[in-house]
């Protein structure tokens, strides 16, 4: 057998020839076959193949439950907060009384108080699950904003008929 690529028989091929390319051709496409009942092989694994897992709410939970997932509090704790839809930044965690304070660091709406505690409750239920340990979430309010900046242009005339101003100097 040879193992050139296959190619067409002429009209001067003996039964070997046509037996050899017939072999040659159920070979490839049992190759490919296998491929396709297989697939690609991956080019590499996942840098982090725990990362998907642990962000999972249910995995998360369920090893907290055990007492057995792999990340410490603080780490829990982020992975919470870079999911809430809000910005906010970790200001602190007591773990003795279970408090952790947040800062909201971006617009989180109008300002008012039913929008920050909306925060808050996103806050808490994320850490529900992934940092049981939190017990309490307190929202600092940011610096009061200063009040917008007033444009000032210049004077309105005060023309009477008489082209004169009405003003009394």
């Amino acid at each position: 057998m040879t193992t050139s690529s296959p190619t067409l028989l002429g009209p001067g091929s003996d039964l070997s020839e046509v037996f050899e390319l017939a072999q040659q051709l159920r070979a490839d496409s049992g190759i490919a076959r296998v491929v396709d009942i297989l697939g690609r092989p991956a080019a590499r694994p996942p840098a982090d193949p725990l990362g998907p897992l642990l962000a999972d709410e249910l995995v998360a939970s369920l090893l907290n439950l055990h007492g057995l997932h792999p990340e410490d509090a603080p780490t829990r704790i982020d992975r919470a907060l870079s999911a809430l839809p809000q910005p906010v930044e970790n200001a602190g965690f007591d773990p003795a009384t279970g408090v952790l304070r947040l800062r909201a660091t971006g617009s989180s709406g109008c300002g008012c108080a039913g929008t920050q505690e909306s925060v808050r409750q996103a806050a808490v239920d994320a850490l529900a699950c992934f940092a049981p340990e939190v017990t309490g979430v307190e929202l600092e309010t940011g610096a009061p904003r200063e009040p917008a900046l007033l444009q000032i242009g210049t004077r309105p005339t005060l023309a009477g008929a008489d082209g004169r101003s009405s003003a009394v100097s």
